[in-house]
């Protein structure tokens, strides 16, 4: 195999490889002389076929798969002893294909971008503030009346009571569409919080003032976006049976809530609330000093990236956030979208900050363990109730879903190794303070 360089600009390469006739023909004659001890064909003992009949019968076939095992041996050879590293695949082209005939040499171009070399960085120069927000007693009693409220009880209005907002009334009811009842629209003794809008709009409002044992009939609209299209937009009336009226009863912060919630007592309910607290904030915070890791990176250290590479991620990028922006539009059926010079500076830097961090990983050994891996697979898996063992077959059998799964762990451990030679400086800050720091994440 003879090769010669035709591109060395940049990151950009390009190479000529040049089959020999002769030694294409010679990679065929010994593919047919393995198998020929196996082959039976009608008229011959096992392994007595002769060449020029196997080379007719499966020439072309064999032809075509020394062809590929030739270029395929010339690229790697090539690989190994250049030391380059692809971007992506490369593209590989015959010259002579469209007027190649058996006998004549094969004339191939290989083309890529070779990924860069990554300059050493000290990461002892980075400066890293790392954001601590203690559990206030207020952050903690405010849970602690959000878990009353939410397991608020209710108990009977004095007879004769009307209904006010905030009330639990009992219900009967069976709706019509046109003079006739439609499926999904009738209940017996269903718990109706007034003011909550879990009903469709206006049906709640219509029996604030009830009374228990009153019959009343709501008339509402569904909405014109109502999830079955064919009550979407249509008039209905409900006749509404009122069977009881309950009042809001205040909820006690005791020990008695702590056990509802899986706690011995309220002083263990307390401990858990500030830890979850603490927890949430630490993770907030760790995505402040992340973004500003990143940041100084992106600062210091520079070079060449592959261009392919560049414009898949501003294309991804745009990509997905015009599916942000035009939600209602589902798969790929909308016209091509062009990435804007915003695009490209993000994904620059998505590639930089990628190919940097994988460097500075593989030096230092970093690897993702199977039972991290796991941990991901299940915790993606929740994703997909019902389906969770379709989406492990899936993931066991897609190398791509696999990756997307190892990607942020992987990153996540290298930026966990940099923080850990970097200059660290803890900071105690207040809970709006770190709001303000993760709300201008999304401003950058």
């Amino acid at each position: 195999m003879q090769v010669k360089e035709t591109q060395n600009d940049g990151l950009k390469r390009g190479y000529q490889f040049t089959l020999p006739a002769a030694d294409l023909a010679a990679a065929v004659d010994a593919k047919l002389k393995e198998a020929q001890p196996e082959v039976e064909m009608k008229g011959f003992r096992k392994g007595k076929v002769p060449m020029a009949m196997l080379k007719k019968q499966f020439g072309p076939r064999i032809l075509g798969e020394a062809m590929q095992d030739a270029i395929d041996g010339a690229l790697r050879d090539h690989l190994e002893g250049s030391g380059d590293r692809p971007a992506a695949q490369p593209k590989v082209e015959m010259d002579n294909g469209d007027g190649w005939k058996e006998g004549d040499d094969v004339v191939v171009n290989v083309t890529y971008e070779t990924l860069p070399t990554i300059p050493e960085v000290d990461l002892t120069t980075l400066s890293l503030e790392k954001l601590t927000v203690p559990a206030e007693e207020a952050a903690v009693t405010e849970a602690l009346e959000n878990l009353a409220k939410s397991s608020q009880a209710f108990e009977d209005r004095e007879a004769g009571s009307t209904a006010e907002n905030g009330d639990q009334i009992t219900i009967d009811f069976k709706g019509f569409v046109d003079g006739e009842a439609f499926e999904g629209g009738e209940a017996e003794d269903y718990p109706l919080v007034l003011g909550s809008n879990s009903f469709i709009p206006g049906f709640e409002d219509q029996l604030v003032g009830a009374k228990a044992e009153d019959d009343l009939k709501v008339e509402v609209s569904f909405p014109e976006e109502y999830g079955a299209p064919h009550l979407a937009g249509k008039a209905a009336t409900f006749e509404c049976k009122v069977k009881s009226v309950k009042a809001p009863k205040e909820a006690q912060i005791d020990d008695e809530l702590a056990k509802k919630f899986g706690a011995e007592d309220l002083d263990g309910l307390k401990k858990q609330i500030t830890e979850r607290l603490e927890a949430e904030y630490a993770g907030a915070a760790r995505q402040v000093m992340k973004r500003s890791l990143l940041d100084q990176l992106d600062q210091k250290v520079k070079f060449d990236l592959p261009e392919s590479l560049v414009e898949a991620e501003a294309s991804q990028i745009a990509h997905q956030l015009w599916h942000e922006e035009n939600p209602e539009v589902e798969g790929h059926n909308h016209d091509a979208i062009e990435p804007t010079d915003e695009h490209k500076s993000l994904a620059e830097r998505r590639v930089r900050l990628g190919l940097l961090l994988a460097e500075i990983g593989q030096k230092a050994e970093v690897t993702v363990t199977d039972q991290e891996m796991t941990q991901a697979v299940l915790r993606a898996a929740r994703q997909y109730p019902g389906q969770e063992r379709a989406f492990f077959e899936f993931v066991q059998k897609n190398q791509g879903a696999q990756q997307q799964l190892r990607a942020p762990i992987f990153e996540d451990k290298v930026v966990d190794l940099i923080a850990e030679q970097a200059k660290v400086e803890e900071k105690t800050v207040t809970k709006e303070e770190l709001e303000k720091a993760v709300e201008a994440l999304d401003e950058l």
